[in-house]
């Protein structure tokens, strides 16, 4: 018998996979912001045999929300469950488990089943909440349907790839600069527009216009950033240039006794559907490949390049200039 105030449903899908696969690629949660729309970052944690620690950074009806959860693997029975240990309001509690049934050798069922109550058991909040999830489950679940029985396909449209610059400097101030995106119309030229919000500490919502160096057309993306001063900036871009279906990244910031090693990742999957409006009848998944490596290296190259000259002279000039002017 559920207990009063205590919501419980069920969502589930059939896949053209196998159920071990399925299963994997749900235990493996780095892949999420990959696989679930709704997925900003994901970090992990172990926490005993078949136990570990999640904390997720996500949209839930638009909003970006993070929690930390428990869960338990169980790779024989195909079973993981999952319990939050610090819901984000209005939620009070969450939990639920994924169930994965084979259905035969090349075909499975995935039920995901949740149970949660709202703050003071706040009608309103319970209604935001049965929103969130059905909004969040199928989501969830439909993408799961999509990366898996198009995992092939995908392999061959997704890579990823690294850039990074020495810094004579502190892994601080390199921080700095990447984090305080709003200040980039200053301080980069490719960069003509940023709206940043963080209404919570540690997680910016970011929409930007950039320039194309070439044409000089305009282009807006938005992005959800979370931060971890003054280590790593993890991000996922829901709004995307043409040629890409995803795009996440990170900035990481190495502090050792030469210096900071400071680095871009992209991991990027290639929009097919727009390879030839974009470069031409004749251009191929290669050729967007390296067109798209080519335009975030370049940008991404810029920022570190004005990061560099920022932590080893600009950071210092621009404090000393702030205290002068508190003076």
């Amino acid at each position: 018998m559920s207990q009063p105030g205590l919501r419980e449903v069920e969502h589930e899908i059939t896949i053209s996979a196998p159920a071990a696969a399925v299963y994997r690629l749900i235990a493996e949660v780095r892949n999420w912001p990959r696989i679930f729309p709704p997925t900003i970052y994901v970090d992990q944690t172990p926490d005993g045999p078949h136990q570990e620690r999640i904390r997720i950074w996500a949209t839930a009806n638009g909003e970006p929300k993070n929690w930390t959860s428990r869960r338990t693997l169980d790779p024989e029975g195909l079973v993981i469950t999952f319990r939050q240990e610090i819901p984000a309001p209005p939620i009070a509690a969450m939990g639920g488990t994924w169930i994965i049934e084979p259905l035969g050798e090349d075909s499975s069922r995935v039920r995901l089943l949740h149970d949660y109550r709202a703050v003071d058991d706040d009608p309103a909040g319970l209604a935001w909440i049965d929103e969130a999830v059905d909004r969040n489950s199928r989501t969830e679940l439909a993408a799961l349907k999509t990366n898996v029985e198009l995992a092939h396909a995908a392999e061959d449209l997704t890579f990823s790839f690294e850039d990074t610059v020495r810094i004579d400097g502190s892994a601080k101030d390199v921080f700095d600069f990447v984090n305080r995106a709003d200040l980039w119309p200053e301080r980069l030229p490719h960069v003509a527009v940023v709206r940043l919000t963080e209404d919570t500490p540690g997680l910016q919502e970011l929409e930007m216009d950039t320039t194309h160096s070439k044409d000089g057309a305009t282009h807006t993306t938005k992005s959800y950033r979370v931060t971890f001063p003054h280590e790593k900036i993890a991000y996922k871009q829901t709004v995307l240039p043409a040629l890409m279906t995803l795009h996440t990244g990170y900035w990481t910031f190495a502090e050792d006794d030469h210096g900071v090693a400071a680095s871009s990742q992209h991991t990027v999957t290639i929009n097919t559907d727009n390879i030839a409006k974009v470069l031409g009848e004749q251009a191929t998944v290669e050729d967007a490949k390296e067109f798209v490596r080519n335009a975030l290296s370049t940008n991404s190259r810029a920022t570190l390049g004005h990061a560099k000259r920022y932590a080893e002279q600009g950071g210092r000039a621009e404090r000393a200039g702030h205290a002068e002017n508190k003076a």
